[in-house]
């Protein structure tokens, strides 16, 4: 596995992390800001990899897997020694709301592997930013990443509802792209 530099993209970071914990036997899914990242690079940019643990082993091995991609906590914060993304393992169980989410995407570039939410459940989670926070610019977030593939808009739609935000609901879906791949 090749070594995180300077110029490493927040996108290698991710599948670095990603394998090296693999490897150790602790799954980690990329959420957040950052799974909103790798959907729509152009569009949004996170400062940081949130990974929420959905099977840990060992944790000693876990930690020691990060150290060695040249990361050390701080706070709870994983910084690196020359890159300026750090990483964040927020609490689990991976969920947006109070629904707990059980399957995810795995993307595979050469040797390297990156667990995501799905590009459904990555729009949902910055519309529950959006819902819930007041954030913007995770409904900017939203609308990017629902912008670049095919979304569950029905379930989408559904998840909003059920969470008493229909009115906002609205706003993303008549903010999102005509042209977008998905029935309205």
């Amino acid at each position: 596995m090749s070594d995180i530099t300077a110029k490493s993209s927040l996108q290698d970071v991710c599948f670095a992390v990603c394998t090296a914990l693999d490897q150790v036997g602790t799954i980690a899914v990329l959420t957040g800001g950052s799974a909103a990242t790798y959907y729509a690079p152009r569009a949004y940019q996170s400062e940081d990899a949130d990974f929420i643990i959905t099977f840990k082993s060992d944790p000693i091995a876990a930690a020691a897997a990060v150290r060695q991609l040249g990361y050390s906590s701080r706070g709870g914060t994983y910084k690196h020694a020359s890159n300026p993304f750090t990483l964040e393992f927020p609490p689990g169980p991976l969920a947006i709301g109070d629904e707990l989410i059980t399957e995810y995407d795995t993307i595979r570039r050469e040797d390297r592997m990156l667990h995501l939410l799905s590009r459904t459940d990555c729009t949902r989670d910055r519309l529950a930013s959006f819902y819930f926070f007041d954030d913007r610019s995770a409904l900017a977030a939203a609308i990017a990443v629902a912008s670049t593939g095919k979304i569950d808009l029905r379930k989408i739609e559904r998840c909003s509802i059920k969470e008493g935000q229909s009115y906002r609901f609205a706003e993303f879906r008549d903010s999102s792209i005509p042209s977008a791949p998905y029935p309205r």
